[in-house]
């Protein structure tokens, strides 16, 4: 059997209007201090794919609409519901019955490949930190839980916009089940 690609009329995609009447996954991405527009715009495009339910920016997080964003959404700030807090206290603050977890390494973080363990309320927000400085100590300390992913190389941390497609795709197979 001969294998070719899929056209983008067989690929069946949805229209924008469609896309938002679609159940969605019961995760919120909050992105703390997220330095480069194209990394927010790779995980606006993400949460398009896996139909997350929402991302909230934080900070010095760029938000729609910004060239850098676009370019890498490619469309999905359309799709994906968002919102923007200056503080990412207040983010948090405003989230009910819902589970905060801070995707970083720290003392008491548990590894992404245990993630069916954790206690998950009927929500769960994601908290994705700054390129150099990770997730910030306020948003920590108002996490239920920290995830690291595991790392076998040199290096210590993940791009930001792989990071969260790495754990957005976890929790969206643990949640979809």
């Amino acid at each position: 059997m001969e294998t070719r690609k899929l056209s983008l009329e067989e690929l069946g995609r949805l229209e924008i209007d469609q896309y938002k009447d679609i159940p969605k996954v019961p995760v919120i991405v909050i992105l703390d201090n997220i330095r480069s527009a194209l990394n927010v715009g790779s995980i606006f495009r993400t949460s398009d794919c896996l139909a997350i339910e929402k991302l909230i920016l934080c900070g010095i997080t760029a938000k729609p609409p910004h060239k850098e964003i676009f370019k890498t959404a490619i469309g999905a700030t359309e799709s994906v519901e968002w919102e923007y807090y200056e503080d990412i206290n207040a983010a948090i603050d405003s989230l009910q019955n819902t589970t905060v977890i801070s995707i970083e390494q720290t003392t008491n973080s548990v590894s992404l490949n245990d993630i069916n363990q954790i206690d998950l309320k009927q929500n769960v927000a994601l908290v994705m930190g700054n390129e150099v400085q990770g997730v910030s100590e306020n948003a920590i300390s108002k996490s239920d839980y920290c995830i690291e992913i595991p790392q076998y190389g040199t290096k210590h941390s993940f791009n930001v916009s792989v990071c969260a497609g790495i754990v957005l795709w976890e929790f969206t197979n643990l949640l979809r089940t």
